[in-house]
């Protein structure tokens, strides 16, 4: 039997109720594997095998998850399979969450099959109309666990990062693959590795954060890439925090973004972990393809331009711009922090344009509606809109016209993504927050 290599790793500091420091230390094993990065730890664990980056493998996927919009493809390959039963109906999950409700009858007609074959292969998790966007979903399900490997037929799970996962999109027919073994090949991704050290100013938010990265490292500067995300200002963000960062991995180009999981994402966990986990980490000796450093202290609203992601530029640097609609909500910026910290903003205001709010899950929305959230919102004139991923998708709510302009707190801004003549900006919910009151892009520092 291999011996373990051991590695002492210090990964949170807290303290106790009288205020006395203390740091937590544990001590990580791997049987038999040498030390890399997160990502390859992960895969040689999912494979059985040590990894390195560049290495391809089969690895075994601990969970999986197609929506509304892919299940329909996934199934359809996977009958063309010929196979009868999937691998394990309890690591697959099931959310509607992208055409809802749904907007025509063929829409309805192909949402019933798939509630059919739920049913028929018995799969444990499926989450209907209403419930949520799949990644807020499967996280607050506690689907999303460190050191595991997430695979979702959408490209925006790499938000399972967040928790110290290995969270990842596929295609459809890949997807069909994992239902029908529960195995995928993959190239092991090389590692950029992002350091943030700073504290986030007054409404400075991980949103503003993340669009500064993108903005840094390009649309393509990440190309099936892993980004690991260290320093204080990462250790700083909260569970939202770090989805939203993570989230966005892929608009550099980026297979995977990930955040060493801590106290932060155990005590989250608590309650939730839909099974036992083991956190990994990276050793002090993992080879990084490049290191990026940041200070964050004196970041200002970042503002992504039409109609690129990475065209992004402080506040200070853009022109007044009138805004048609603001809309605040998706996988990105749909959460209870999100939702309060516009609340914050919105309160005893009154919105000068349509203002779209669509929160990210059944469970937020509750949240949100009990703490007093919702109806700050609403007093301020704002729509509040069933749990899904409403505007974001573009698909049957809150397109807007030719010429118009959105402001949102979604992930993507290229032509086309809210109606083929608009122009979509992208903020933080702050930020958007404060431009609906004025009607144009506004630095919510000033309101």
């Amino acid at each position: 039997m291999p011996l373990p290599i051991e590695a002492n790793r210090r990964f949170y500091e807290s303290s106790d109720n009288q205020g006395n420091d203390f740091i937590i230390v544990i001590k990580h094993y791997r049987w038999g594997f040498l030390l890399g990065t997160i990502s390859e730890e992960i895969f040689s664990r999912a494979s059985g095998k040590e990894t390195r980056a560049d290495d391809f493998v089969i690895a075994n996927v601990d969970y999986a998850m197609a929506h509304d919009g892919t299940s329909i493809l996934a199934v359809r390959a996977f009958k063309e399979m010929g196979i009868n039963s999937v691998w394990d109906p309890s690591r697959i999950v099931i959310p509607f969450d992208h055409l809802v409700p749904a907007n025509n009858e063929n829409t309805a007609s192909l949402q019933c099959d798939i509630r059919k074959w739920v049913s028929e292969q018995g799969i444990k998790h499926f989450y209907d109309v209403g419930r949520g966007i799949c990644h807020q979903v499967l996280s607050e399900q506690g689907f999303a666990l460190p050191g595991k490997l997430v695979v979702g037929a959408d490209s925006h799970s790499c938000t399972y990062g967040a928790f110290g996962a290995f969270g990842t999109g596929v295609g459809a027919t890949d997807m069909a693959e994992i239902f029908a073994t529960g195995k995928l090949w993959f190239k092991v991704p090389q590692t950029i590795k992002v350091t943030s050290q700073g504290s986030l100013g007054k409404f400075i938010t991980a949103k503003d954060l993340t669009l500064y990265i993108v903005g840094k490292v390009g649309a393509d500067g990440a190309t099936y890439k892993a980004m690991e995300f260290y320093g204080q200002t990462i250790s700083d963000l909260s569970i939202s925090g770090r989805m939203t960062l993570c989230n966005m991995a892929i608009e550099m180009g980026a297979k995977a973004g990930i955040v060493p999981p801590d106290k932060i994402t155990f005590d989250y966990l608590k309650g939730r972990a839909a099974e036992a986990y083991d956190p990994v980490y990276a050793d002090e000796d993992a080879v990084y393809i490049k290191e990026i450093h940041i200070n964050a202290s004196d970041l200002e609203p970042q503002v992504a331009l039409p109609h690129h992601v990475d065209n992004v530029v402080g506040i200070s640097e853009v022109p007044e711009t009138k805004v048609d609609q603001v809309f605040i909500g998706s996988c990105t910026n749909g959460r209870l922090e999100d939702l309060e910290i516009a609340a914050d903003i919105l309160k005893g205001e009154k919105v000068a344009v349509r203002t779209i709010i669509i929160p990210a899950s059944r469970e937020v929305m509750i949240e949100a509606s009990i703490n007093g959230t919702l109806s700050t919102l609403l007093e301020a004139g704002a729509t509040v809109g069933m749990p899904g991923c409403g505007p974001c998708l573009g698909g049957h709510m809150g397109v807007i016209a030719k010429g118009e302009v959105c402001l949102s707190t979604s992930n993507r801004n290229f032509r086309g993504r809210m109606g083929s003549g608009g122009y979509v900006y992208l903020a933080s919910p702050a930020t958007s927050a404060a431009s609906a009151i004025n009607g144009y892009i506004s630095d919510p520092r000033e309101v």
